[in-house]
């Protein structure tokens, strides 16, 4: 007997990706928002610890304690003002309180998870490779958000991705498992040592230890044949978006751009049209 979901024609599939997509991207603006927020909340009580004082005591703050509010008034978000997309369309991108304006990144990243889900099935089909490569995807969105706001990859994303990366490839879902294992390896010296010569060099620290651990990620997940592509992709497009930025937008050539996102894009690119493009430059 046929289970019922197998039988869903792909338009359904797409609609459902697309869907969840959407309720993953609201979710995903949460962490976005206040994961740094929650460590830069840890760090300082570290501090307080390590000088021999007591830690404030302050009130939860998590991803799900306190509910969702506005920034400027404090207005608690309601269910029907928390709907993605249609909300935000509702409220004309403004508070439903005092009327200030909400940030565009939340609809973008709604509507970019949600693409991201649809483009990994439609590329995978309603397999288990696009279950798994929607998670990697949508990762890589709040990764990519958070480090253009703060240039930080935390290790609370970046490190259970690592993990994710070798579970999935155990019976060789994108790679073999001896693959996942060599390209975490490669991945995380590739950047450290890279990192260790442009520092000896020249006595600045040209990265953070977070562009290791997601190139280690990567790695993981996509194996060690497309690291010089991930490497590569996102080497041209930081590098062409820094020049833009300096010679169009007047950005301080002091003032560092992160990694990261290139990174993630790379990532992107290897895992939709990796193995296509590596074919086209070995040939058959």
């Amino acid at each position: 007997m046929t289970p019922p979901l197998a039988s869903l024609p792909t338009e359904a599939w797409l609609a459902l990706a697309a869907l969840l997509g959407l309720l993953v991207g609201s979710f995903l603006n949460v962490v976005i928002h206040r994961l740094p927020r929650m460590l830069e909340r840890e760090w300082q009580a570290q501090c307080e610890a390590l000088a021999g004082r007591e830690p404030a005591q302050t009130p939860a703050y998590n991803l799900l304690t306190p509910g969702s509010a506005c920034p400027h008034c404090g207005h608690k978000i309601r269910w029907y003002e928390n709907i993605p997309l249609l909300s935000f369309a509702w409220l004309r991108g403004r508070c439903a309180a005092c009327g200030q304006p909400i940030g565009w990144r939340y609809p973008i990243v709604e509507a970019v998870s949600s693409a991201a889900a649809l483009l990994a099935v439609w590329h995978f089909g309603a397999t288990p490779q696009a279950a798994a490569a929607v998670v990697l995807l949508w990762a890589l969105i709040a990764l990519t958000v958070i480090d253009l706001d703060t240039h930080l990859l935390p290790d609370r994303i970046t490190q259970p991705l690592l993990w994710a990366g070798m579970l999935v490839n155990w019976q060789g879902l994108f790679v073999p498992l001896e693959d996942a294992l060599i390209g975490a390896v490669t991945g995380y010296l590739a950047l450290w040592l890279v990192y260790h010569a442009f520092k000896l060099a020249t006595g600045k620290e040209g990265m953070g230890y977070g562009d290791f651990k997601l190139l280690a990620a990567l790695g993981a997940w996509l194996g060690w044949q497309m690291l010089p592509l991930v490497i590569l992709a996102a080497s041209l497009t930081g590098a062409i978006v820094g020049i833009a930025l300096i010679a169009l937008a007047g950005h301080d050539r002091a003032r560092p751009i992160p990694f990261g996102p290139w990174l993630a894009l790379g990532g992107v690119i290897a895992l939709l049209w990796g193995e296509g493009l590596l074919r086209l430059y070995l040939g058959p």
